[in-house]
């Protein structure tokens, strides 16, 4: 286990999973209605639609205040950049032996199956990236019954750091082993916990933190397809920016067919191919 930070968690369980409790934490104990999946990826690069994952770690909180967590290394497939391996110290040889993430998908489908999802900078990419893994292996990823909390979004719309300065700045602890899956994830979970007792205007509720750590308010995840004020999905690029989705698809209906085949995530897609078919529905 890379993981060795003698000051945090003592009873934490090997990478295989495990339940423990952080009994030296005095941190207020989250809200919950149901249980909150915290995770963390390391990919082979940050682009959403190409990239693969290399290791994962969910830590999952229970409304019980039940926890485990679990770490997996991943066989990307395909080569792990040099410039990766340097971020995250992962390389080739390291994961050889490791499944597949489509020999995983349906154990992580199952583990956060039930949660709602948070992490770091994690609406921006580790969400997007972790639902194209997830459709490529065949499984119908759906953030629509999920509220999603971004513990980054909350951090910097009240302080502007980064994660290993969060650390400090809430934890008054060091992030030793930054860039491993587990550290990032124990310590955004930390994070969070602190970040609700310092900021009275904090709601220790996950639809509130959801809202809060949201900074546009998006249904795919990738920022392609936003709401407007009115709730209606809107294009957030090219020549129809601005324009309602269903409004675009009726006056070119070739514009859908020139997204399904261009180079854009595949959870665009299939929000895209949603709203098409409600508007065909509803027709």
């Amino acid at each position: 286990m890379r993981f060795n930070r003698s000051n945090l968690y003592s009873t934490l369980e090997p990478p295989s999973g495990g339940f423990f409790n952080p009994h030296n934490s005095t941190l207020m104990q989250l809200q919950l209605q149901r249980p909150i999946c915290f995770f963390d990826l390391e990919t082979t690069g940050v682009n959403v639609t190409n990239d693969r994952i290399v290791e994962i770690c969910v830590h999952k909180v229970r409304p019980s205040g039940e926890e485990e967590t679990h770490t997996w290394r991943v066989n990307p497939t395909v080569p792990i950049p040099v410039g990766a391996s340097l971020v995250h110290g992962i390389y080739d040889h390291d994961v050889a032996n490791e499944p597949t993430f489509k020999e995983l998908a349906v154990k992580v489908h199952e583990l956060i199956a039930d949660s709602d999802l948070a992490g770091y900078n994690s609406n921006k990419f580790d969400i997007p990236l972790l639902a194209e893994e997830f459709l490529r292996a065949g499984i119908d990823f759906d953030m629509g019954k999920r509220r999603a909390v971004d513990v980054q979004n909350i951090f910097h719309r009240m302080e502007q750091r980064t994660l290993s300065a969060a650390y400090k700045f809430y934890c008054d602890k060091s992030l030793d082993n930054a860039h491993s899956a587990e550290a990032d994830v124990l310590a955004t979970y930390e994070v969070l916990k602190a970040q609700i007792d310092r900021y009275e205007e904090l709601q220790n509720d996950m639809n509130f933190l959801a809202d809060f750590s949201n900074r546009q308010k998006v249904a795919d995840f990738a920022g392609f397809i936003a709401y407007d004020d009115q709730g209606e999905e809107i294009f957030t690029f090219g020549k129809y920016r601005g324009k309602t989705v269903q409004s675009v698809l009726k006056e070119n209906p070739g514009y859908y067919s020139w997204i399904q085949n261009a180079d854009f995530p595949l959870y665009t897609k299939k929000v895209l191919t949603a709203i098409k078919l409600r508007g065909f529905n509803n027709g």
